[in-house]
């Protein structure tokens, strides 16, 4: 899952991005209100942190200003402005929830995970695929009951494809959501990865399906 983080205290900002990136999340960093939308339109995130204390502009503005050019992803409040007018004006605004710091690592994973979840139309505390499921808490696949053994590039890819069952992804997507701190991973790579998961996905009903001009697309046929 890929996360935007708007947050100007640095060292919060870095804890926190590598916290959540032990987690599986991909974590994008940007320290000014004004860089939000810019980065919400060249890339699809699944959820955004936003400080309501940003330079440039404003929480509030940021949010706002989202929910205006009709931007629905789910939106965490983090900060310290800890009132309930605070939380009201907050989640009135489009808000979807409000965290106050400090606060606890294992509650806001949670609550990343819940929202995304819901963004998505599912409560299930596992991501699915017809008989294939991955528990984000215990990191593991099972398919048809069984666990699911994948080499830890294999295992990022389906990760991110389930994350999105039922959506198409393209190469560079995956890459971008993958691989982004791997310099000597190419789109190429990405092609073997899919051709290896669709191999040990083939006695399956599970399938990774092209799209031409859209991508790959996790599904699970009949």
């Amino acid at each position: 899952m890929r996360i935007l983080l708007a947050e100007d205290e640095a060292g919060l900002a870095t804890w926190l991005t590598r916290a959540l990136e032990q987690s599986d999340f991909r974590v994008d960093w940007v320290a000014d209100g004004r860089m939000v939308r810019r980065a919400v339109r060249d890339t699809r995130y699944d959820a955004l942190i936003l400080d309501l204390g940003l330079p440039g502009l404003g929480g509030h503005e940021v949010l706002a200003d989202l929910r205006a050019a009709d931007q629905r992803m789910p939106i965490l409040i983090l900060t310290a402005r800890d009132s309930l007018m605070e939380r009201v004006s907050s989640l009135t605004e489009g808000a979807d929830d409000f965290l106050a710091k400090p606060f606890e690592l294992a509650e806001l994973e949670a609550r990343l995970l819940a929202l995304i979840r819901r963004s998505r139309g599912s409560e299930h505390p596992r991501f699915a695929c017809g008989p294939l499921s991955y528990d984000a808490g215990a990191k593991q696949f099972m398919l048809a009951h069984e666990a699911l053994t994948l080499t830890p590039r294999e295992h990022a890819v389906l990760r991110t494809l389930i994350q999105h069952s039922g959506q198409p992804l393209s190469k560079q997507e995956i890459l971008e959501r993958v691989f982004s701190d791997e310099q000597d991973v190419s789109p190429d790579a990405i092609e073997v990865l899919v051709y290896r998961l669709r191999k040990r996905l083939e006695a399956s009903p599970v399938r990774i399906t092209t799209l031409r001009g859209l991508g790959y697309v996790l599904e699970s046929t009949p």
